[in-house]
């Protein structure tokens, strides 16, 4: 018999837990408006941007967090002034800036012996190994990223959804999306020793896409992908530990799952619709012919 409490008799492993429904949470609301602004590889890139932060903070010798934030919010303001001042869209100057900044970090590893950082850990993640530091630090860019996007919100999707409009309204839309991105790039930061710069991207984006199949109303989108978010974290995490397998690998699979899961009953509701005309409910495949007649079945 397998004792499915186990895990939770070691402290490392609820610490874990912790962080990684913490991460998924998270990752999983700020994906909702990377999805809304047409920017999903940005996750990609600013992780790759506090990669390279990383390394130089720890060959120079200042805190990891540190070197990671002056690097990606250094990346983001470069993005942000390129694609203002000249015509280029934001994806390509993202793919080039973070691009840069990783090949940096890692021409400086191959040219050095005075990193010590593990650098295995920061390219796929390892939750188990995150200290007490690490922890207080997800804990409080969890509560002030969930407050920025709490407070902030009908600011984000005004300017997001017809930025033009919004510019009229007196939203300096240039200032916000300019703070997005330096909570998003903490937010990065935080989760890319846990989950890991090679899979962080998933994370974020998995759960909203995923949210996105189910609903059409933007805060239901909003709702789900956190609780995908957790619940596949969580899944993942618990999953790992019966598998001996690595946390952040096993996490985007979850996530992988439960975006195939959401996509399989989006293609299933689409197929097979139920509705009602004049109080009568009707359920029936929905089946194309030459004059797209539908057939029904009364119940």
């Amino acid at each position: 018999m397998i004792d499915l409490l186990l895990p939770f008799q070691y402290e490392f492993f609820i610490k874990g837990i912790i962080v990684s429904v913490l991460l998924g949470g998270i990752c999983g609301l700020a994906g909702v408006y990377i999805i809304l602004r047409g920017l999903s590889y940005v996750g990609h890139g600013l992780s790759h941007a506090a990669f390279g932060g990383a390394i130089v903070g720890n060959i120079v010798g200042i805190n990891y967090y540190i070197g990671a934030i002056i690097w990606s919010y250094l990346a983001s303001f470069i993005i942000y002034e390129i694609s203002k001042r000249n015509k280029i869209k934001p994806d390509a100057a993202i793919g080039l800036v973070t691009t840069a900044i990783f090949a940096f970090g890692v021409l400086l590893v191959s040219m050095t012996d005075r990193y010590t950082r593990n650098f295995e850990s920061l390219l796929f993640g390892n939750i188990l190994a995150i200290t007490e530091q690490d922890l207080y630090v997800i804990v409080s860019v969890t509560l002030l990223s969930s407050a920025f996007f709490f407070f902030l919100h009908k600011r984000l999707v005004f300017s997001f959804f017809d930025n033009e409009s919004a510019k009229i309204s007196g939203i300096r839309t240039s200032h916000i999306e300019l703070l997005f991105s330096f909570v998003l790039a903490t937010v990065i930061i935080v989760s890319m020793s846990s989950i890991g710069v090679t899979l962080l991207a998933s994370v974020i984006v998995g759960p909203a896409i995923s949210a996105r199949m189910l609903s059409n109303n933007f805060s239901n989108v909003v709702f789900l992908s956190i609780i995908i978010g957790c619940v596949a974290s969580f899944s993942g995490m618990y999953a790992s530990f019966f598998l001996d397998s690595s946390s952040g690998p096993t996490i985007v699979m979850f996530v992988t799952l439960a975006f195939g899961i959401t996509a399989l009953y989006a293609l299933f509701k689409k197929i097979y619709h139920s509705h009602s005309h004049g109080g009568i409910s009707h359920s029936h495949p929905h089946i194309h012919t030459d004059e797209h007649r539908h057939e029904h079945t009364h119940r």
